[in-house]
Parts: C-alpha cells; structure tokens; sequence
C-alpha cells in the first residue's frame, strides 16, 4: 500500500513539481491505481484503498497531485479513530499478517520460472483483479454509511443530459467541476466524469456513470507519452467505449478526442476548461491537443481567455509576497487554521516556491469563503495583495492581479508620507487606476523595536487581520494571540510576550496612504537583465526571471534541453534590505 504524491519524470529537464507521469510509468506493475482529487478525498480514499487491499489481495497505489494537492492547506472533516476501526477488518487484517513471510511457517515466494510454466503463473491472478472494482466500490459504500460521504469509481457531476463531457483525474477534476457548475448556472448543459479508480478500469462502472445523452468527450491526461498514440486514459476510455459496444453496454460510441494539461504543476484554469467544452462543439474537434501551453511548433494548444473565471463575489482572495525563510508563509499557515478552524468560513492555502528555495520570492494564496472551495489553481484575481519585502516592487509588477477596489498593504521603510515616491510609475498607476486601498507599515522598525530581529510575519498577519475585513479586528488579535501561544509557548514566556508585544506595536504603526491624482514616480520596474545579456538570456532567461515563463511558447524553447552555460551572471536579485559597505 503506497501514498504517492504524484510529479513529473525528469526528461529535457528535471522537474519537482506534480503530475501523473510516475504513476503511469507504473502501470504495468500490478498495482491497483486510486486517485484523489482533493485534500478531503486524500483522507478519505486512503481509508478506503486500506480497507480494499486487505480485501482484494492486490497493491494499491493510491496517488494525489504533488503539491497542488499534497502541499495545499484545506478545511477538511477528519475521521475519527472509530471510522478507522469501522472500515478496517481486522479478519482481514490477522489473514494478511499470517500470509508473512516467517522463519515460523517457512516457505519459498519468488521462485524463478521457465518458459513451460510462466506464463500460466501470471494468469492465477487474474481472479483478483476482476474482483478488485467491486471491492473497492462495496469499501466506498461502507464508507459513506460510517462516515456520510459518498464516493464511486466515476464520480459523474452536470447535466443529466450532458452531451459535452470532459473525464479527467486528480485536481484537475475540482477545477473541471467548478467550472462545470458555473457553466451549466449559465445555461449550459455539460458534465464532468472524474475518475477514482484508473487500474483495474472497469468498463461497466464507467459507462454507467456517464449520462447515456453524451455525443462527445475529451479526455484529459496530465501526462505525456511520447511516440503512444495517446495519452494512458485516453486509450483506456476507447478502448472501454469498444468493449462496451460490443457486450452492449453503451448504445452508440460517442466521439473521443484526447488531450494534456498541466505537466510539472502548470496551471490549469477554468478557463482552460471552458476552452475544451468550446472545441467539443466543433464538428470535427482537435484530437490530442494541449492547453495551458502556446505551441508554435506542433500547433497542438487550444486557445483560450485567460480573464474569463468562476469565482464568486463571497470569496476572499489574498495573495502575500514575501521571502523565503522571512515567516510570511507560516504566518499564512496560522491565518488559515485561525479562519477555517475558529469559523465557518471554508479556507484554502496554497504557497509557491522557487526551486531556489530559502532566499527567493514566496507567493501564498489563500482563499476564504462560505462554500466548499474547488479552486486548485493560482489566484488570477485577488481582493487582496499584501507585499512582504519592499525590493519585489522594483521588479515584480504583483498588483496586474488586484482587482479594482482591492486592498494593497506594502511593508516598506519608508512612512505614509514619502512611500508615494519611491514606488515605480506602474505601480502607481494601477493604485489609481483600481482605486485600490493603500497601507504601509514598517515592519522592519517594529520587529527591530520589539526583539523580532528579522522576522516581519507576526506583524505582516496582524495588518492582513487589521485590514482585510476577514474577520472583526478585536475578534482577529485575540485569535493572533491564543495561536501565539499555542506555536511559541514551548520555546518560553520571553518569545510569547516579544511576540504579543509585536502585534500591539503593529496596530499603532500601521498607516492608510491616501493615493495622489496622478503618477509622479520618475522610475518604473527594473528590466530582469541587463540589455547587454546574450540573445538567449534576452528571449528566454529574462522572461522567466521576469515570472513571465507561462507565456513562452514552444519554440523557444530548446528540444534537447541543451543550454547555454554561465547565465546565472546576468540575474542581479537585489533583494536585500542592507548590504555591506567599504569602511
């Protein structure tokens, strides 16, 4: 029984981020393959992939997306030791122990084999396999009458007369379902098959799931083949189609397009979605295409618009730039279990790092709202944008995300009155052009004055708390305070009061800058390199510097991964607060 987080192999380049290519190098290893596709479902399919193997006899590898999934903080219903026992057979379970191997009972397994009986061993399995879909169906029913939540191997979610479905698996799947609410909220009629159990594929449970009205679907895998006709789930949606038109299962075969998406953690949108839904209604619609990409080369992307979004008004969307290792992520950590644990608001975190880790730009995203939240994408469009370190402004335009009325809270060294200033030209603009609302604090002064050293997140949450209207201020501090205590108490009373004494100190030294008329700034953001820098590092290297890489299309980028050397020369991060000067 493996938990594996799902990320990509290494192929033109390495890659630590998440996607289904190691779990489909795995296919032919026998083991069952559950997917999750949200923090909730990773819970609770675990449970159910437990119960199932001790049943089935057969491995289970129950897989979720790296990091999009495995690293996001969710408000989620935990079971109790008691669901535990409820689904676990412990028959089942003293029968798996006595099948060990033991000096006590000895015996020989993994024998070598011949050509004469091979091949008729690697048939006596097939019992189990046959038997593994309804096992795993008969644990999900267990457990929805234990637990309350309901889950089968194709969880179908539309219009009941859907003729446009996409199936799809992992994360992927929640934002396909969010974008399939809104869709249908407006009219539509489409649907989404989001698939649990991929190995063994039951054809039966799959075309049952799907609404018998459908005349076309995509298929989305997030992984890539090369030199296969298709994509794993692709091919084994045909050829479930084939079988079930044969045995009559399926009365027509509906029209089977396949294609990819988010490779390496790329985004995936609702918009991405939608675009897919629009190419269904074509007569003739792209076969093995991508999306979220721009490819020149193959002509495979679909286009889409990124502005189109799902997400309602009720919804918090924050977004905090700050420093590796400066605590603005834990202090993010804190707000979502302060808001998600101390209401009834659903909350939603998820932090992007660079692969250089301590030292670079972090961006926490972090969603608040009344409803269950299937958002497992970026924020494209924040209510709230906090920016931790004063130097990202120089180089990073992070206020394209903030919508108009949005609150801005920048920690600067600079007060309310000379801010105005030292921010670049296009900055500037947008303050005015959004209207949005304008803090600063110097978050330096106070963590210096109050024994914090270096570390500006305690005072960071409490403008975020104090500003953002989540929740009441007084209720907000108080919760601060108790979650303080609960993360510093052990290391002593001396950390708890520098701490408490850092958030009294914030509220007095938080200020409101009301935004002049028009744009004074004589300087705008820094280019990523100097205009000197070779062709390559211009095109290429600049452009994912610049946190533009998403837009680089295909054919700039080299096919064999070969790449020039010594290009780190030519990106100066300047992100400094002080630097050393000649005495």
């Amino acid at each position: 029984m493996f938990h594996v987080s799902a990320r990509a192999l290494a192929a033109q380049a390495l890659a630590i981020f998440g996607d289904h290519s190691d779990v489909m190098a795995a296919r032919s290893t026998g083991f069952a393959l559950l997917c999750s596709n949200s923090v909730q479902e990773v819970m609770d399919l675990a449970l159910i992939a437990h119960a199932a193997t001790l049943q089935a006899r057969v491995p289970f590898l129950h897989f979720f997306d790296g990091f999009r999934t495995s690293h996001e903080l969710m408000k989620v219903e935990l079971l109790s030791e008691d669901d535990l026992r409820a689904l676990i057979n412990d028959d089942l379970v003293r029968a798996h122990r006595a099948r060990e191997l033991s000096p006590d009972h000895p015996v020989v397994r993994g024998t070598t084999q011949n050509p004469d009986v091979y091949f008729q061993g690697r048939e006596t399995v097939n019992p189990f396999y046959l038997a593994t879909p309804g096992i795993v169906q008969e644990a999900m029913d267990e457990f929805a009458q234990v637990v309350g939540r309901q889950y089968h191997l194709f969880d179908y979610v539309g219009a009941p007369d859907a003729e446009r479905v996409i199936v799809v698996m992992g994360s992927g799947a929640e934002v396909t379902q969010e974008t399939v609410e809104y869709l249908n909220a407006q009219g539509d009629e489409v649907g989404v098959l989001k698939v649990h159990l991929f190995r063994p594929f039951s054809v039966e449970h799959f075309v049952q799931a799907l609404p018998a009205t459908v005349k076309k679907i995509a298929v989305l895998d997030r992984t890539k083949e090369p030199g296969s006709i298709g994509e794993p789930l692709y091919l084994d949606v045909l050829a479930a189609f084939n079988e079930a038109a044969e045995s009559g299962l399926f009365a027509s075969m509906p029209r089977v397009v396949g294609g990819r998406f988010g490779l390496a953690s790329k985004e995936f949108t609702p918009a991405m979605v939608k675009a897919v839904f629009e190419e269904l209604l074509k007569e003739h619609p792209k076969n093995h295409f991508t999306v979220g990409i721009h490819d020149d080369v193959t002509h495979t992307s679909l286009r889409y618009d990124p502005t189109f979004s799902t997400e309602g008004t009720d919804t918090a969307r924050c977004l905090f730039y700050g420093l590796g290792a400066d605590g603005t992520v834990g202090a993010n950590h804190n707000s979502i279990r302060i808001i998600g644990g101390g209401t009834d608001n659903y909350a939603q975190g998820y932090f992007f790092y660079d692969s250089k880790k301590s030292g670079t730009m972090t961006t926490s995203h972090l969603r608040f709202g009344p409803r269950p939240i299937h958002a497992s994408y970026l924020i494209r469009s924040a209510n709230f944008v906090a920016c931790h370190q004063f130097s990202f402004l120089e180089r990073t335009d992070m206020l394209q995300v903030a919508e108009p009325g949005a609150t801005f809270l920048l920690n600067s060294i600079y007060g309310p009155e000379e801010v105005w200033d030292h921010l670049p030209r296009s900055t500037q603009r947008q303050i005015i052009e959004k209207k949005l609302k304008f803090y600063v604090i110097d978050g330096y002064a106070v963590a210096k004055e109050t024994g914090m050293g270096q570390r500006v997140n305690t005072i960071m949450q409490t403008c975020f708390f104090a500003v953002s209207g989540v929740l009441p201020r007084d209720e907000a501090i108080a919760a601060i305070k108790q979650s303080i205590q609960k993360t510093y108490g052990k290391r002593g009373e001396a950390i708890v009061q520098k701490n408490f004494a850092a958030v009294d100190a914030t509220l007095a030294n938080l200020y409101e800058v009301r935004a002049p008329a028009q744009v004074t700034s004589a300087f705008d953001l820094h280019p990523p390199v100097p205009p000197e820098a070779p062709e390559f590092v211009q095109n290429v290297t600049a452009e994912i510097i610049a946190g533009r890489g998403d837009d680089l299309p295909v054919s700039k980028m080299p096919a064999d991964g070969t790449y020039p050397t010594g290009t780190t020369q030519w990106e100066r991060r300047n992100i400094a607060l002080e630097i050393p000067a000649p005495g």
